[in-house]
């Protein structure tokens, strides 16, 4: 039996495939990197797939599963070209999407844009009203749904050639029979549409929020449903029967049906994926604090990972572009700050990194696929730190001299400095920017970087991350065996799971054991629904877990945080549990917490999880003698951060054993990566094949 992890990024699609040792003592572990399709991930998918398997030996029909993260939904909202979606919803409240909460996206700005107004998910006049109305705060139902309006509004839609519907009614997260009753009237009238229902993909209080979760669910969703099945049987055509899992925003995989029709869930899919893979480099490095780094092609993703606890968002931050989405997402950011990214100056004069990049096609300059804009892979180029005969063990050439030549026409004569000095300003603006984000998503959260390790990969992180540890005051660098198929190892360790919620509004204070039955009713079904949904799929009772969430806020806050509810039904006796892991939450990311003021329960979420087998990574020969000159493949001039230029030695880290220590200046090959040890730092060969870079003390 094998499985897959498959990564897809801007530029390149990454993949890891563990299999049966041949000899039968134990995994063996494979990796492999093809070119990112943009048109149609799915044919650079299959390609890597069939190509790692031939690397193996196995046949295609010995891979059982496949766990894939996916940018195909992200890259719909970036290029705002989704599915044109028509509404059903309460009559009155038909511009709640254009109203939002009049937040201003910039305060002192006259020129703003109001991107849920300027581009909406559902335009206006596919907005329609539909007569029907629930009461808070028990959902009793005020007046009866018009299903004639119902079936009238599906027909016009129909006529209108819309198939991707959304139904979002006042109050439907306490009563969601309207909404069924709703989505089956659509389903007759329109029966190939894709139909979400508010009370299905947001079943939580707050009604824009809950109808723009919605509208983006339906907005990417055909497209990405598509994809998804579409990669299915591609994969069947091609010999492949594997169960194929899909990588969500909260860290856990699901299932194709599943993922296509909550699309939303998959938003950040991608950027998920190397978090993981993060958290696992932690693990093997027996580092519990990390800070992630992942750098591509295309983009850079940064995550703070505290005692090795992965992140979620706090509701009021989990935007997709401008538009909310209230979707469990790991607290992860991204920036346009990859190999690709494009070098520029402004119509100001401004010297400017990103965040347009080059993609895959046609790459940076130095490609020689027609790319004539100046990249940062360019510039890594011209200071000799990617050597044109090694890039990608070699698999791809590359031309020194266009890369000097876009950097000379666009930025050097420009500016009137020489390439080299262009090139090092490539490099430090791109660092700046991802330092002042690394800070935004640690400092400004409560996290010292003092107290954390620095995790360098994707293909370009082990080229940045001492000089971004020296610029975050990180305590060292890590770098992994394989940076650049790092995110597609923190698939394989990545569990499945599923999600519900339910909003229960109850204030703990002088609360009696009514209301709290009322709250242990919701965490019953939102447990038998997770437990239905394991089960589906095939996982045993004693394979799964379920973590208990209730997400509480200060009577009178705005937004909630998560704490853990203790085992058994909630009770008088155990409710201060929840208080106080409510307030020891709110103390972790406020720096304080009010122990005298009244808490309230605003939703229930229970998480339902089964464990995949962890990865198991091979250890390194250990080294018997402090010796590397076995590695050294030979020297090259290479200019650093501080503007000098030395004589670099190069060494092939595979080739590198436990034990073995390469001191700054050095460069260390791989076919994934490129690592940088600048003059006084030292790097430091793990039992894992991982390395420690540190600076050198006296």
């Amino acid at each position: 039996m094998a499985r897959i992890g498959v990564d897809v990024g801007g530029t390149f699609t990454d993949l890891v495939l563990e299999a049966e040792d041949k000899n039968g003592e134990g995994k063996a572990v494979f990796l492999h990197k093809v070119a990112s399709t943009p048109a149609d991930q799915s044919e650079g998918v299959l390609k890597g797939v069939l190509e790692i398997c031939n690397i193996a030996g196995i046949s295609p029909s010995d891979v059982r599963m496949i766990v894939h993260g996916t940018t195909v939904a992200t890259n719909i909202t970036i290029e705002h070209n989704g599915a044109e979606v028509g509404m059903l919803t309460t009559r009155g409240f038909r511009d709640i999407l254009h109203i939002g909460r009049h937040k201003r996206p910039h305060n002192f700005s006259l020129q703003f844009d109001v991107p849920w107004q300027s581009k909406p998910l559902v335009k206006r006049r596919n907005r329609i009203p539909i007569t029907e109305r629930l009461l808070p705060p028990s959902g009793t139902i005020d007046q009866a749904l018009d299903e004639n309006e119902v079936r009238a509004a599906a027909e016009c839609l129909k006529s209108r050639g819309i198939y991707s519907v959304i139904i979002c009614f006042m109050y439907s997260f306490l009563n969601d029979a309207h909404e069924q009753r709703a989505k089956a009237i659509v389903r007759e009238v329109m029966p190939d549409a894709y139909v979400s229902c508010s009370s299905e993909i947001a079943n939580v209080m707050r009604e824009y929020e809950r109808f723009s979760t919605t509208a983006m669910n339906a907005f990417v969703g055909p497209k990405t449903s598509h994809y998804l099945r579409n990669l299915e049987r591609k994969l069947g055509s091609a010999g492949l029967s594997p169960h194929l899992r899909i990588m969500q925003s909260n860290g856990g995989v699901s299932t194709v049906d599943k993922c296509s029709r909550e699309a939303v869930t998959i938003l950040m899919s991608g950027l998920a994926g190397g978090v993981m893979g993060g958290r696992w480099l932690g693990e093997i490095s027996d580092t519990p604090n990390i800070i992630t780094v992942d750098i591509g092609g295309t983009s850079a993703d940064f995550s703070t990972i505290p005692d090795g606890q992965v992140k979620v968002m706090n509701p009021r931050d989990t935007y997709v572009g401008a538009y909310p989405v209230l979707s469990p997402m790991i607290d992860v950011v991204t920036m346009g700050a990859g190999g690709g990214s494009i070098a520029y100056i402004d119509e100001g004069g401004a010297f400017r990194v990103g965040p347009r990049s080059a993609g895959a096609a046609p790459g940076p300059a130095c490609y020689g696929r027609g790319g004539t804009e100046p990249t940062v892979t360019d510039a890594q180029v011209v200071l000799g730190r990617l050597d044109p005969d090694h890039f990608l063990g070699g698999d791809l050439a590359i031309d020194a001299e266009l890369a000097r030549q876009a950097i000379r026409t666009h930025i050097s004569e420009p500016l009137n400095i020489t390439v080299e000095q262009a090139a090092l300003g490539i490099i430090r603006i791109l660092n700046s920017n991802m330092s002042l984000t690394i800070r935004a998503n640690s400092v400004a959260k409560g996290y010292d970087p003092r107290e954390f390790s620095l995790a360098a990969y994707g293909g370009a992180g082990p080229l940045n991350g001492v000089a971004l540890a020296e610029a975050v005051s990180a305590k060292e660098v890590l770098v992994p065996p394989a940076p650049g198929i790092t995110a597609a190892i923190g698939l394989l360790e990545t569990d499945m799971q599923y999600e519900f919620a339910r909003s229960v509004l109850l204030v703990l204070k002088n609360v009696q054991q009514a209301s709290l039955d009322r709250v242990n009713c919701a965490i019953d079904e939102l447990t038998r629904f997770c437990q239905d949904s394991l089960q589906a799929d095939g996982v045993p009772a004693d394979k799964q877990s379920y973590q208990r969430i209730a997400e509480c806020r200060y009577h009178g806050q705005g937004f909630e945080l998560r704490a853990d509810i203790p085992d058994g039904p909630l009770t008088l006796e155990n409710l201060d549990a929840v208080k106080q892991n409510f307030h020891e939450q709110h103390r972790r990311d406020y720096g304080w917490a009010f122990s005298d003021v009244d808490v309230e329960i605003v939703t229930v979420r229970i998480v339902g999880t089964a464990k995949t087998p962890r990865l198991r990574w091979p250890d390194i020969e250990v080294a018997t003698t402090s010796d590397i000159s076995p590695a050294l493949m030979y020297e090259r001039p290479t200019t650093f951060d501080d503007g000098k230029t030395y004589a670099t030695p190069r060494y092939a880290r595979p080739r590198l054993k436990s034990g073995h220590e390469v001191a700054g200046p050095a460069i260390l090959i791989q076919h994934d990566s490129t690592t940088l040890v600048p003059p006084g730092y030292v790097a430091r060969v793990g039992i894992s094949g991982t390395l420690k870079i540190n600076r050198i003390t006296a």
